[in-house]
């Protein structure tokens, strides 16, 4: 069986080779943080489930220990680490190897940008997960996965690897993979949001529900300008959101109910985001998410008042000028107010 390297063993590429080498698929598991490489290869891979906790071995290195040529490769280091880790797979790449993004955001430009369209495959991913410590991760819940060829092709390639990656759980197949990947996108601008405060998502969505209606609204805006066909997921309806003229606010506040009831029913109640800044200390994805998404928005003219503030904050979170609080969901649902009496006026 061909080997399949996730270079990014933490929550989410962990998650998904844990599973693969438990169900006896070949995986070798790279990552940078040697203390991490060293745990997996003493003690295995520990995720702590949502329904249940399991340890496997696994085959560990970090990625100066790789040979050439890699055939397929599962790429989940965090957004803003695509490039690097990329340069770094470049010389063990052949002709023939497939990378596969599952990672948050649009990485599938940058791969595809340094490998071509056609070795990259996109991938959306929605499942919780949390690095823990050196060899164990925290797995919250389950949630939607799906791949699709950039283009919108439902390939051979893709369906194998569906079946690949089954081993983890129900994976499927779209030719929309774009809309699913700007779907997403507009949570991602909400669950930054909820790390504004020491509170769990759930809280501060249902406790700020307008606010997150528009975050999402406005990264849909620039999905729409960019011709993108935007697609359902989870709990995430972005038809709902966007066009704001056809907001039927009963609709959002159930769609909004399944989604707080969701985040409450997951093991892992705080987002990643917050995990970044709160426990881990280090920065976060939002120059590689949101903050994309900004300067796509900015070609199409389009302001985005509400995400450059959530961006503005969450970096002075990274830099310890600001701190988590209830007040920074109130400044910016303030801002929000202001927006919408300017556009009413």
């Amino acid at each position: 069986m061909p080997e399949v390297t996730i270079v990014g063993a933490g929550a989410i590429g962990g998650t998904l080779g844990a599973y693969l080498a438990r169900a006896g698929r070949n995986v070798c598991m790279v990552d940078k943080v040697e203390e991490h490489v060293r745990a997996m290869r003493e003690r295995g891979l520990t995720i702590e489930a949502y329904d249940g906790t399991f340890t496997v071995p696994v085959k560990a290195a970090t990625v100066d220990e790789l040979t050439g040529p890699l055939g397929l490769v599962v790429l989940a280091v965090k957004a803003q680490d695509t490039a690097a880790a990329m340069e770094s797979l470049l010389p063990l790449l052949g002709p023939d190897s497939t990378v596969v993004s599952f990672q948050n955001g649009l990485c599938e430009r940058t791969i595809a940008e340094m490998i071509g369209p056609e070795r990259t495959v996109g991938c959306f991913v929605n499942y919780s997960a949390d690095y823990l410590a050196p060899g164990v991760i925290t797995y919250g819940g389950a949630g939607a996965v799906y791949l699709g060829e950039l283009d919108g092709t439902i390939s051979d390639r893709v369906r194998e690897l569906q079946d690949l990656f089954s081993a983890w759980g129900n994976i499927s197949v779209t030719d929309n993979i774009w809309g699913y990947l700007w779907g997403k996108m507009g949570y991602a601008n909400m669950l930054f949001a909820t790390a504004l405060a020491d509170e769990t998502m759930a809280d501060v969505t249902d406790r700020f529900r307008p606010l997150m209606i528009e975050l999402a609204a406005e990264i849909y805006e620039v999905a729409d300008r960019e011709g993108v066909r935007l697609e359902t997921f989870d709990a995430i309806e972005p038809a709902l959101y966007y066009p704001r003229e056809n907001q039927d606010p009963d609709a959002l506040n159930r769609s909004l109910d399944r989604l707080t009831a969701w985040q409450r029913s997951n093991k892992k109640v705080k987002s990643g985001i917050w995990r970044d800044l709160a426990v881990r200390h280090r920065k976060t994805e939002v120059d590689e998410q949101t903050a994309r998404a900004v300067e796509i928005g900015a070609r199409h003219g389009l302001p985005m008042p509400l995400t450059r503030a959530v961006i503005a904050m969450i970096h002075e979170l990274e830099d310890g000028t600001r701190e988590m609080s209830w007040g920074n969901l109130d400044e910016l649902d303030a801002l929000r107010s202001a927006e919408a009496a300017a556009a009413r006026s």
